[in-house]
């Protein structure tokens, strides 16, 4: 597979995890589009690592897998607690956060 057609899938990717969040009501739905949207940078990165025979291409993508697999389990926390108050997980009617 070469380069072009890895940033392709990177562009759709992203594309997707932006539609993902623009269009989810649930919070659920929208930490997995957030996730698309690292995920696809990730890809940019090991992408144009390989293009220019770097080897920082391919380990900045394991530190942003590590600092997003950090925020996965945030954005349940979050949620879990969300739930737990609100019985609900839809974006739009959480006003608990709110300072």
């Amino acid at each position: 597979m070469g380069v072009k057609a890895i940033l392709i899938l990177s562009a759709f990717m992203f594309s997707l995890g932006v539609f993902g969040i623009l269009t989810r009501r649930s919070a659920l739905g929208i930490l997995i589009a957030l996730e698309l949207i690292f995920n696809a940078a990730n890809l940019n990165f090991a992408a144009f690592g390989r293009m220019f025979g770097k080897v920082e291409g391919s380990i900045f993508p394991l530190f942003g897998i590590a600092i997003t697999v950090c925020e996965v389990v945030l954005g349940f926390a979050i949620i879990f607690y969300l739930y737990r108050v609100r019985k609900t997980t839809k974006a739009d009617e959480i006003d608990i956060l709110k300072g």
